[in-house]
């Protein structure tokens, strides 16, 4: 756990193992989505595990403050982060909300209709669907994009802690 801080700062240790407890909570809320349709899954399993991890999740983080870093500049680390940074890092943060949104939502949704309707030439469905695209196009353009921004503040920033020293 040491190493792990070490290398990436108390705030990008306490982003990566959110992971933990954040990945049994999705698959909680995609089963319970599934569950009444096909009887087969169990949500509650799921729901169950996320929260033990939460509480473990939790535990890791109250231990974070005694763990000792050496002094470096770190990415993501919200205290040494310049406005710029921070900015991008939310904007980038926000696409990926996006696109884990319509990628949550073409998983649990029937397609078939749609599809279908395509197919047929219906006006209406043919705008969805193209919309649908180009929502899907704009979130990886924006992830993209506000990526490279937020790397490009970073370097700034390690330039400029580089010549101060």
């Amino acid at each position: 756990m040491t190493q792990l801080v070490d290398r990436f700062g108390r705030t990008g240790f306490a982003a990566l193992t959110s992971l933990i407890w954040f990945l049994p909570m999705a698959a909680w809320a995609g089963s319970f989505d599934l569950s009444p349709m096909d009887k087969t899954a169990e949500p509650w399993v799921a729901l169950g595990i996320g929260l033990v991890m939460l509480v473990v999740w939790l535990v890791l983080l109250t231990r974070l403050r005694d763990v000792k870093v050496t002094p470096r500049q770190r990415r993501f680390d919200i205290a040494q982060m310049s406005q710029s940074e921070k900015r991008w890092t939310l904007v980038t943060i926000a696409f990926g909300c996006g696109l884990i949104a319509w990628l949550n939502a073409a998983a649990t949704v029937d397609w078939t209709p749609l599809v279908t309707d395509v197919a047929a030439g219906k006006s209406g469905t043919v705008i969805f669907a193209l919309v649908l695209t180009a929502f899907l196009i704009a979130m990886i353009a924006g992830v993209a994009f506000s990526w490279r921004k937020e790397s490009a503040a970073f370097r700034q920033r390690l330039s400029r802690a580089s010549l101060s020293i």
